[in-house]
């Protein structure tokens, strides 16, 4: 009996199967009944038959063992089990088991009507293990996207959520740092408590402009005619009161007047000149550069001390790329998963511009930002 004829008389026991499985997996939720239990296997059971029964040419079959098989415009039964999983509470790992017990459950009981003679098609069983490999990696795509969805959504809702109370805390915190009768000491707490929420504050601002990269086309810019040097400068300033250690140098050789969104352009100079402040050597000085050149503004931001490791380079505007266990054993949880840099090169790119990064131990790390000064299509 070739395979996919088995599979298809003998689909009771195993879905049977595959119940008792699943049932033997612990979940946080509440215990799935049969149906749910057995959710899409049928489906997921009846596509492999099919496509057992179908010729197929050397190249399909490796591609498809590559996990490289044609994408169906509709959601396949794999795709769509590896979300109701997850709902159930399933992890990945889990999900992935179901699909190790149903090889072995199909094969098995096929092998035990091998044993009583029925003929044995070595190809049918390359095929049907093409066939899982194809199924579970939909399930895991599927399953990864969810994932990725669902961790945007809460970060959006956190975010928006956030913003509220922190924004009390600051009009409150400000009134009191403001007020003559609490004192110099009163007040300088007060003052503690407003650069504390303010920089709360950036951080829900960031992660919501995560979710807006993650889950959209990008971070919006709304561009209007504007001098950003004075914006630069004032930025410089408060860098200068916020670290009074840091040794900032300003220099700026003309108006940069353009068509920019300043609060968003007023994102990135803050992000990058946090960065060398934060990164470089304390006791050398850090240089800010604003100019016009060529129809464009070229902003940069060079800072001596030790250089970015080669195997952070390509990954600094991509705060997962930058993340490995060896960055939080050697810094912290904390470090290296900062979204200031990612969140400049989002904001430059909306402007159609770029931003560059150059770093040895002789010449220091300097951050180099072009934007043109008009949008696409402005005269």
């Amino acid at each position: 009996m070739r395979l996919a004829d088995f599979i298809i008389e003998n689909l009771e026991p195993i879905l049977q199967a595959w119940e008792d499985f699943a049932r033997t997996i612990q979940t946080p939720g509440a215990d799935l009944d049969r149906v749910d239990l057995r959710d899409h296997a049928e489906q997921m059971l009846r596509a492999i038959a099919m496509d057992l029964r179908n010729t197929q040419t050397a190249q399909e079959q490796i591609d498809k063992a590559q996990g490289l098989a044609p994408q169906d415009e509709d959601e396949t039964p794999a795709e769509t089990h590896a979300v109701t999983r997850l709902m159930a509470g399933f992890s990945i790992d889990q999900m992935v088991s179901e699909y190790r017990a149903l090889r072995t459950s199909v094969l098995s009981q096929w092998l035990q009507q091998v044993k009583h003679g029925t003929p044995l098609d070595i190809d049918d069983m390359n095929r049907f293990h093409e066939a899982i490999d194809q199924a579970l990696t939909e399930s895991i795509a599927s399953y990864s996207r969810a994932v990725e969805a669902s961790r945007n959504v809460f970060l959006g809702i956190l975010g928006h959520d956030l913003r509220t109370p922190l924004g009390a805390i600051l009009l409150g915190a400000d009134i009191l740092r403001r007020s003559e009768e609490l004192g110099e000491r009163g007040n300088k707490v007060a003052g503690q408590i407003y650069t504390s929420v303010q920089r709360a504050s950036q951080i829900v601002g960031d992660l919501l402009d995560l979710t807006r990269c993650q889950m959209g086309p990008g971070i919006p810019v709304k561009r209007v005619d504007v001098d950003l040097a004075p914006i630069c400068e004032r930025i410089v300033e408060e860098m200068r009161a916020f670290h009074p250690h840091a040794q900032l140098k300003y220099e700026t050789t003309a108006p940069a007047l353009g068509s920019f969104d300043g609060a968003r352009m007023e994102q990135v100079f803050s992000n990058i000149i946090s960065n060398a402040v934060q990164h470089g050597d304390a006791r050398l000085p850090i240089t800010v550069r604003l100019a016009v050149s060529e129809g464009s503004l070229v902003f940069t931001v060079h800072n001596q001390g030790a250089p970015i490791p080669e195997d952070v380079l390509p990954f600094i505007f991509n705060p997962m790329g930058r993340f490995s266990q060896r960055s939080v054993i050697e810094h912290g949880p904390a470090e290296g998963l900062g979204l200031g840099l990612f969140i400049a090169s989002e904001i430059v790119a909306a402007h159609d511009g770029s931003i560059e990064v150059t770093s040895t131990s002789q010449w220091g790390t300097e951050f180099r930002v072009t934007v043109p000064l008009l949008a696409t299509g402005e005269a």
